[in-house]
């Protein structure tokens, strides 16, 4: 079976603090862990060094103008980068946490290597939370990823999960546009001016809490669900008034999935059966669900589903 989560020696190199989060994998660790701690159980406490980038020709070593990027453990080449790459070294993605962990702000909860040390990312749990629906509650997180690839930026996302089924979505922290904080690997890592544009991820919970109430305060018809779920999942090809598989399988656990006593009937719970789908069933295993859903197609299929979903509800 294929792994996006990083295995060395047929460990995964990931740890998490508490319950086994939602997919389920990774080496636990007691609550109140530091950042620095953390980095080490997950196995990414390791750096990498620029060096010159050569091909051999006619017996010579001639200079490429690149530079590799290289894991010092085992001298894994991660990507070729140019001249004005700056690499953000692992230990400096984790001490962003620091200030908020030893404020208690934040709490450390999982982190790790995807795509054999390509992606590297740390899960802090915000202190702040909203509870709906009597009962329904969402949790606050910060997901930083520090990508050790070619044309990829460091990305500092706001991360709500839902309690009751570990469902998971990643949102802009950024007022305007679709772009998350995001740190160019041209200029150096300045985690203060970060840590500025950090304070709206408050409001941002807030806007998402106000999203969820006016979702779960508006039925949704069979007929809407069935437009729902058929422009998110997709149509039969063998008919074009059914639902693919996928599309029938997410309607089909509206009442099924964890929580779905909560706001039963409504927009929320439908958004919520999409994201179920994409943390939970979609996807070969956990870890490539897991990579999807917060880097691949199935995190914009969540963004997708909410934008939508509050469309339909109006």
């Amino acid at each position: 079976m294929a792994h996006e989560l990083e295995m060395v020696n047929g460990v995964a190199q990931m740890a998490y603090v508490g319950d086994v989060p939602w997919h389920g994998l990774g080496t636990q660790l007691e609550e109140g862990v530091t950042p620095k701690e953390m980095m080490k159980a997950a196995g990414v406490d390791w750096r990498v060094q620029e060096l010159e980038s050569f091909v051999e020709f006619d017996g010579n070593k001639v200079p490429t103008g690149q530079k590799a990027l290289v894991r010092e453990t085992d001298g894994r080449v991660l990507t070729q980068v140019g001249k004005n790459w700056h690499p953000v070294q692992n230990e400096e993605a984790f001490e962003f946490f620091s200030e908020f962990t030893e404020r208690g702000q934040m709490q450390m909860h999982t982190a790790g290597s995807l795509k054999n040390g390509e992606i590297v990312w740390a899960l802090a749990k915000v202190d702040d939370e909203f509870e709906l629906f009597n009962g329904d509650r969402v949790e606050s997180y910060m997901l930083f990823s520090n990508p050790h690839q070619y044309g990829k930026t460091i990305d500092i996302r706001f991360t709500p999960i839902r309690v009751v089924c570990n469902n998971t979505l990643t949102l802009s922290l950024q007022q305007q546009g679709q772009a998350a904080v995001r740190v160019n690997h041209r200029s150096q890592f300045d985690a203060d001016s970060v840590k500025e544009m950090m304070g709206i991820a408050h409001f941002k919970m807030n806007q998402y809490k106000e999203m969820a109430a006016f979702l779960g305060a508006k039925r949704a018809s069979n007929e809407k669900l069935k437009e729902y779920f058929g422009e998110l999942m997709g149509m039969s090809n063998k008919n074009e008034k059914e639902l693919s598989r996928t599309a029938q399988r997410t309607m089909d656990v509206l009442h099924t999935q964890p929580g779905a006593q909560f706001a039963e009937g409504s927009w929320w719970s439908a958004f919520n059966a999409v994201t179920y789908m994409t943390d939970h069933e979609l996807g070969r295993s956990a870890d490539t669900r897991m990579q999807s859903a917060w880097y691949g197609a199935n995190r914009n299929l969540k963004t997708k589903a909410l934008e939508l979903a509050l469309v339909m509800a109006a």
